[in-house]
């Protein structure tokens, strides 16, 4: 039998008392920011957060300053890009 005298509380309560509150503040914290990090990451990958498209050469720029592509390779790709 459930009830007050019961050491996890009344339906709807994770424990009961204070403690059992603070579970489920916790555990309701826990689903919304899951849900905004989703709903973020989803924005992020679709452009709708307002990011602008970056052109060939940009890309092949930041491939070269972090060092994925030597000189000659840069210089070669960007001659085929802008031909």
């Amino acid at each position: 039998m459930m009830g007050p005298g019961c050491w996890w509380g009344w339906p709807g309560h994770f424990f009961g008392g204070p403690f059992g509150m603070i579970v489920g503040i916790l555990f309701w914290a826990a689903v919304l920011y899951g849900i905004f990090i989703l709903i973020s990451r989803l924005a992020r990958g679709t452009g709708i957060s307002g990011g602008k498209d970056e052109t060939p050469t940009e890309i092949l720029k930041k491939r070269y300053a972090r060092g994925e592509i030597d000189a000659e390779e840069f210089a070669r790709r960007k001659k085929d890009l802008e031909s």
